[in-house]
C-alpha cells in the first residue's frame, strides 16, 4: 500500500516505514503529524485517485528530525562594474518517519 502526499508545495510518494525529508513542519522530535492533503491511495488492485483529494485518506507520521540541508552558495557578478554579492542558504526541513496510510 502506498500513497501520493502533497506538503510543502511538493508531492511525495510513501509507504509505511519510509523516511523522508520534507520543507520545515511545526513540531518537536517525536510529536505525531497527520498530512491530510492525500492525492492518491494504491492497495493491491483497489486505487483510489482524490479531486483534489482522497475523502477520509491521512497519512499519520513521526517526527523523527528537525535540521538543515548543506549550505548553498549564492553568487551574483556584473563584469566590469565591481558588483558582487556572495551568500550562502541553509533550508531548514523535517524528516518524517511514515507509521501508517488510512484510506
Amino acid at each position: 500500500m502506498y500513497a501520493i502526499v502533497r506538503t510543502g508545495g511538493k508531492q511525495y510518494q510513501v509507504e509505511a516505514g519510509d523516511t523522508l525529508r520534507v520543507e520545515k513542519l511545526l513540531g518537536e522530535v517525536g510529536d505525531t503529524v497527520e498530512l491530510a492533503d492525500v492525492l492518491l491511495v494504491v492497495d493491491g488492485e483497489a486505487v483510489r485517485i482524490g479531486q483534489p483529494q482522497v475523502e477520509g485518506a491521512k497519512v499519520v507520521a513521526r517526527i523523527v528530525e528537525q535540521g538543515r540541508h548543506k549550505k548553498i552558495i549564492v553568487f551574483k557578478k556584473k563584469r566590469r562594474k565591481g558588483y558582487q554579492v556572495k551568500k550562502g542558504h541553509r533550508q531548514m526541513y523535517t524528516a518524517l518517519n511514515i507509521e501508517t496510510i488510512t484510506a
